[in-house]
């Protein structure tokens, strides 16, 4: 009895949140609202002919310098990419929705590629992240960080090459929370058997398409015995199907611990929400920082957003200080996934050139250089590679 009140709780509350519709299928209707139907993992698209339109969201704080300063560097490459600027500060629509801009949800339907300065959050009661916003506007089922060491930028660590891959729809940021009674609050952690199985499906998919040779999934089963446990169980049945890639799972906190002893052990992880966030911040620091970090978002129907994920930095925001690096380097991910390979190698060369090189670097990479000037010595390098 106590069993059937508690799951009439949950549903109500899931109903509430918009993840259950009563007389509809329980599972499918859930995993319809967060994302989780297809299966299929979208392959990178081929914009090799002609112009191609990029939604370009600048963000806040650093991010119209950064963004200027990879729109420079692509000039002089002669990237074939077309941008279309938006704003996407949160509106509220009808019934009280926070939404983006209609404009620019047109913008990234009909280009189905972003490239996104950092985004400032107001702390205010009711008002969303406007990232995670964006995720769930767009479905962006999968986040994707490489972390590779940068020859010339020294780190503890010089041998790190690996990616993690987050599932970014559901989980602990399902945002599901209630209060119980006073001082006593709720929140519900999200697992579905869709999502799971997708973003297992994508991690494997990406580990064979990009000559990746294991993947490990970061769980705590031991402890979340239902929820861990389902997306666990998903990851196995998947890795069946890639028999030429090795499988190995680990909880969150030995992969932890083992990441910081030796990196070199791993090569794609793939892992639910909250342990995402956390343990690519984590890789990110072994390889320097979030200022050299870059970030994909895949997503549903053939949406990639491509993103810096360091802060907005406003302390320095209009001086010329801003290191545009990982919004560059996200911006090569971005080319690679449209199959313009040429393009993206030749500003990799020249950004990692530079920054080898020690000459020409801005503050947080060990120099006196403003952005611009580091900026004009990609552009110098990369216009040398014609």
């Amino acid at each position: 009895m106590a069993g059937n009140a508690w799951r009439s709780t949950i549903l109500s509350l899931l109903e509430k949140y918009g993840l259950w519709i009563k007389g509809k299928s329980k599972t499918n209707e859930v995993s319809r609202v967060m994302g989780a139907v297809r299966s299929q993992t979208p392959q990178p698209r081929n914009f090799t002919r002609g112009l191609q339109t990029v939604t370009l969201i600048p963000g806040d704080g650093i991010g119209p310098e950064i963004s200027s300063a990879v729109v420079k560097i692509f000039e002089a490459a002669k990237a074939p990419i077309q941008w279309e600027e938006k704003n996407v500060t949160a509106i509220k629509g009808p019934g009280g929705k926070w939404m983006i801009p209609p404009e620019a949800k047109e913008s990234m339907d009909k280009s189905k590629i972003g490239l996104k300065g950092p985004l400032k959050t107001p702390i205010a009661a009711g008002h969303p992240s406007m990232n995670l916003l964006l995720r769930k506007t767009f479905d962006l089922y999968a986040n994707v960080r490489p972390c590779v060491s940068i020859e010339g930028y020294k780190t503890p660590y010089t041998d790190v090459d690996l990616v993690t891959i987050r599932e970014n729809t559901e989980g602990e940021y399902s945002g599901i929370e209630h209060v119980i009674v006073d001082g006593v609050v709720q929140s519900i952690k999200l697992i579905t058997e869709d999502a799971s199985r997708r973003i297992a499906e994508y991690a494997f998919e990406y580990a064979r398409n990009n000559q990746r040779s294991s993947v490990t999934a970061v769980h705590k089963a031991n402890i979340m015995r239902m929820s861990d446990g389902l997306f666990l169980r998903k990851c196995r049945e998947v890795a069946e199907n890639f028999k030429d890639i090795k499988f190995t799972e680990m909880y969150l906190d030995t992969v932890c611990l083992n990441m910081v002893q030796d990196p070199s052990q791993f090569d794609v992880l793939v892992m639910p929400n909250l342990y995402g966030d956390i343990l690519s911040d984590l890789c990110a620091g072994l390889i320097g920082g979030l200022g050299v970090t870059p970030s994909g978002n895949i997503g549903a129907n053939g949406v990639a957003i491509f993103e810096s994920v360091h802060g907005t930095a406003p302390d320095i925001a209009g001086k010329d200080l801003a290191n545009p690096t990982a919004l560059l380097l996200s911006a090569v991910m971005m080319l690679r996934h449209m199959g313009l390979h040429g393009h993206a190698q030749k500003i990799e060369t020249a950004c990692f050139d530079t920054i080898r090189d020690k000459k020409v670097l801005t503050k947080d990479l060990g120099g006196n250089s403003k952005c611009s000037e580091f900026t004009g010595e990609i552009c110098r390098r990369v216009q040398d590679m014609d």
